[in-house]
């Protein structure tokens, strides 16, 4: 803006020169600008106002403050454009994305809520959410004072699903805080009465076994508990991504059990490193708010349907949709629990709530057996020799190797067995037990089953060999042959004779 003095200089310079431009160039200043000074000074130095310019989109600009108020500023111009062209508005598109901008700007100047950064307290706030990725489900949940993570998967995100993961997370970090943040999931909300939630009678029951409030966030407003939704991404990210990528069927328990693992590895690695916002480890502020966390029932609560009852057979099983699963044997006759939840079933002492078998679901007529459960591996089957006639009694007091030539005679077809037996109980007291023994041995060794087998071996003496492996000595036993001293090779003089 020109100075007093600028400007009469400048109306001097045109009462002289007579012309705009030769007044700007000796003034240095603009024709534009000597033409507004000379109006205003033969308007008796009153400057007439200016009358802002018609912009080409105002006639459509009614119509977006109304769709930005509708979407609440998530429109884009491009999307608002063919409707704008609908009504009118024949412009360019680049003023009319300053249209749109201008308005976004006014929506939320006029619509902000007032968001501060949450202030969390100790021992306060657990805040959980689901994702789903692939088919697969993620529940999260984060301890918000000390910033402990919590991820699990599975394969739905029906009620006794979720609880079940709170009272595994309560169990993990140790507590139970004072209120649980949630969004407002289906499974545990019962509905909504003048924008106040109402949750489910289990969800309700839930919480009063544990001692915890339940909270909800406003409709339509993750940030509220952006603190797990930030966790949402990481578990998708780090966990789902590669779940999908090396598991040909996540969603099955087989895969579930795996991913789970891998969550459990991943949860411990994340909150024993330094979080950047806190700048400090979440498992070691975890010692300090697990003091004002409240403390677990003594009992995990009853989630769901009421649990199948079984009575533990014989057998040390009970069976359950035509499968039988075994347990500890120090339960059979008792009464047990069955809980069938995804994919497995647990089996449960339904006075202490104890689990003392988890099984994968199998097939209908198979059976799931843990060899823990009965002390140790299976043994090998094998089916004991019983004497019975006095023939039989008599050669198996001989011992192991009269029961394993029994074995094998009868597995060689040898039907004449039953009468050999007392030819051998003959062998056995005219040769010796020890000698008949060791034939016996060598014929089971060799595979003969034959009464005459056996004479034949004691008739050959101590001279056979011995088996032995390629590279032992092969030691011999051989006959005694009767000497002679040295004497009598000493030679001798005889008279010669012609």
């Amino acid at each position: 803006m020109k100075s007093a003095r600028d400007r009469m200089d400048i109306i001097s310079t045109y009462q002289q020169v007579g012309s705009y431009r030769g007044t700007a160039a000796i003034c240095g200043t603009t024709p534009k600008t000597v033409r507004r000074v000379i109006a205003r000074a033969e308007a008796g130095g009153t400057v007439a106002p200016r009358v802002p310019p018609v912009r080409n989109y105002e006639p459509v600009a009614a119509l977006v403050t109304a769709k930005v108020a509708s979407t609440k500023a998530r429109i884009s111009a491009k999307r608002l454009l063919p409707a704008a062209r609908a009504a009118g508005f024949t412009g360019s598109a680049r003023n009319f994305r300053r249209l749109v901008a201008g308005a976004k700007v006014e929506w939320r100047r006029e619509d902000h809520r007032g968001r501060r950064p949450a202030v969390w307290t100790p021992g306060e706030y657990l805040v959980i959410d689901w994702g789903t990725l692939g088919g697969v489900k993620v529940f999260c949940a984060v301890l918000a004072w000390s910033r402990v993570r919590f991820v699990r998967f599975a394969a739905d995100e029906q009620a006794t699903t979720t609880m079940a993961m709170l009272a595994e997370c309560f169990e993990t970090i140790g507590g139970v805080p004072t209120k649980v943040l949630a969004d407002r999931m289906g499974c545990l909300k019962g509905g909504v009465v003048a924008n106040v939630v109402v949750p489910t009678a289990d969800y309700v029951k839930f919480a009063g076994h544990y001692g915890f409030v339940p909270d909800f966030c406003n409709p339509a407003d993750p940030a509220s508990k952006g603190i797990v939704e930030n966790l949402v991404g990481y578990g998708k990210s780090d966990l789902m991504v590669p779940l999908l990528d090396e598991t040909a069927d996540p969603a099955s328990p087989a895969g579930l059990a795996a991913a789970n693992l891998a969550a459990i590895a991943w949860c411990a690695e994340v909150n024993a490193a330094v979080h950047s916002q806190i700048v400090a480890v979440p498992a070691e502020r975890l010692v300090a708010e697990a003091l004002l966390l409240g403390a677990l029932p003594s009992l995990r609560a009853s989630i769901g349907p009421a649990p199948v009852v079984r009575k533990v057979d014989k057998l040390s099983c009970v069976r359950f949709a035509l499968g039988r699963y075994s347990v500890p044997t120090t339960l059979i006759g008792t009464h047990v629990h069955l809980v069938h939840h995804g994919g497995r079933l647990q089996v449960l002492i339904p006075a202490t709530g104890v689990i003392v078998a988890d099984h994968e679901l199998v097939a209908p007529g198979e059976s799931s057996v843990l060899d823990a459960h009965y002390g140790g591996p299976r043994p090998a089957p094998s089916r004991k020799v019983r004497p019975r006639s006095v023939a039989e009694r008599e050669f198996c007091s001989l011992g192991e190797v009269a029961a394993a030539f029994i074995t094998g005679a009868a597995a060689s077809g040898n039907t004449r067995l039953a009468g050999e037996l007392v030819e051998l109980n003959a062998l056995a007291a005219a040769h010796g037990q020890s000698v008949f023994l060791a034939a016996l041995a060598r014929a089971v060794a060799f595979r003969r089953w034959r009464s005459a087998d056996v004479r034949s071996i004691l008739a050959a003496g101590t001279g056979t060999p011995d088996p032995t492996a390629t590279g032992d000595a092969l030691v011999i036993d051989l006959p005694i042959a009767a000497g002679r001293s040295l004497d009598q090779y000493a030679p001798t003089t005889t008279a010669a004779t012609s």
